[in-house]
């Protein structure tokens, strides 16, 4: 034990010296003072997405249809509380579009940071996207860009807890809550079956993902052009971060929407057999309903 807790203070020192004094408001917040919670839960998903895999490959898969329906509920509601929520504090702090800094709305600030720690803990949650593709063996949408975005999230948000927890960083939490409001509620709708025929308008979801990326990419590079205080090293590292998103994402787009269009005898597919919806969660290929239709004949 002794040398776990020297080990974890090694640790956090090292990441103290790397990017300076953190912010005193969120000392003591659930799994914020120290970084091995979040890189060991983060290690323990990349094992269990490994090895889970291998396990399942002769196995049945798990159909777990109300478990996705309570969990697709769920995280729907959160998310809508943190749009909601964020709104709510940025108005009451007067929050500049353009840029905001970290310490010019006094207790708005600490409600916007609070809404953000919800945000950074829903990314763990958020883990249960892949674990469930595993149980139901949906390896094929356990693709790079849906693996890479749940674990770099997870412990970016880390990072932006405890060094940026308001400020210019409450503006893409705010989308990205409002395009999982959409999302996570489409999944749930797609595990009822009489609600498939409504389920029309998965790909505009999609493009409106895509437009996030690059409206955030936008917001934060305004920050930077015009400065208020909020640190540049930050809205530099967050705009490199999007953009490597935005091309794994155009990529997935690209072959989800354009070369699957047209099959063997021209006619549009519909396809959207083993949830192969082209819908993206968060910044990756994630699909948890269940919709199946035929092919075109």
């Amino acid at each position: 034990m002794d040398q776990l807790e020297a080990f974890d203070k090694q640790l956090n020192d090292f990441v103290d010296y790397l990017f300076g004094p953190r912010d005193a408001r969120v000392r003591g917040w659930f799994m914020l003072d120290s970084c091995l919670p979040t890189l060991l839960l983060t290690l323990v998903y990349l094992v269990i997405v490994y090895f889970g895999t291998l396990y399942m490959k002769n196995r049945p898969a798990y159909s777990l249809k109300g478990v996705l329906i309570a969990y697709n509920f769920a995280v729907t509601m959160l998310s809508l509380y943190m749009l909601i929520e964020l709104i709510l504090a940025t108005w009451q702090g007067e929050y500049n579009l353009q840029c905001q800094n970290l310490n010019s709305a006094g207790g708005a600030d600490i409600r916007v940071a609070k809404v953000l720690w919800w945000y950074y803990f829903s990314k763990l949650i958020e883990f249960l996207d892949t674990i469930f593709f595993v149980l139901r063996k949906k390896n094929s949408q356990i693709s790079f860009l849906h693996v890479y975005h749940h674990a770099s999230m997870f412990n970016i948000w880390w990072c932006v807890m405890n060094w940026i927890p308001c400020g210019q960083s409450f503006f893409g939490p705010t989308l990205n809550s409002f395009i999982h409001v959409l999302m996570y509620s489409y999944y749930g709708l797609s595990t009822i079956p009489s609600m498939h025929k409504y389920l029309w308008w998965k790909k505009y979801l999609t493009q409106a993902q895509l437009i996030q990326f690059l409206l955030t990419i936008t917001h934060t590079l305004s920050a930077a052009v015009v400065p208020c205080g909020f640190p540049l090293g930050c809205l530099l590292f967050q705009s490199s971060y999007m953009l490597t998103l935005v091309i794994l994402f155009v990529n997935f787009y690209v072959k989800t929407y354009k070369k699957k269009t047209f099959r063997d005898d021209g006619k549009c597919s519909r396809d959207l057999k083993d949830g192969r919806n082209g819908l993206v969660n968060g910044y990756s290929a994630v699909f948890n309903g269940t919709i199946s239709t035929k092919k075109s004949q």
